[in-house]
């Protein structure tokens, strides 16, 4: 079988803001950027790597979810604990550095986990949590 990783959905609550966390302080290309029924839809992808997306999608916008499981995404969100994706860098400590310097909300310094990584944690501005690690 030949099948890759094409997308990704992470949920935001102000596509403005996700989008210049992305690609402001990420340096990820916007691919797409498309609106409908007042919500908006970005994907963005780390330069070099056309193949692979993010999509920032507006969680409302999920088929066949009730009023409470809406509200329910929505604590989940405010509480960083529904929805993480894990980034690689050839530079950590740069690009923890980075993050600091642009008021990202830090979750975990750089550290050497006991799993055999060495990573650090964000979360994206809509509460996402976003794991780094350094590549080998």
């Amino acid at each position: 079988m030949d099948i890759t990783v094409h997308a990704t959905f992470l949920p935001h609550t102000d596509p403005d803001v996700s989008l210049a966390f992305y690609r402001d302080t990420l340096g990820f290309e916007v691919r797409n950027d498309v609106g409908y029924n007042g919500m908006r839809w970005v994907t963005v992808g780390p330069a070099g790597q056309p193949d692979i997306s993010i999509v920032l999608y507006p969680p409302q916008a999920s088929h066949g979810i009730t009023e409470e499981e809406r509200n329910t995404i929505a604590e989940m969100m405010a509480k960083g604990t529904y929805a993480s994706i894990v980034l690689a860098t050839r530079d950590l400590d740069g690009t923890f550095e980075r993050l600091q310097a642009r008021d990202t909300e830090i979750v975990q310094e750089p550290t050497d986990q006991p799993y055999g990584v060495r990573d650090c944690a964000v979360r994206d501005p809509a509460g996402n949590m976003v794991r780094i690690q350094q590549l080998r």
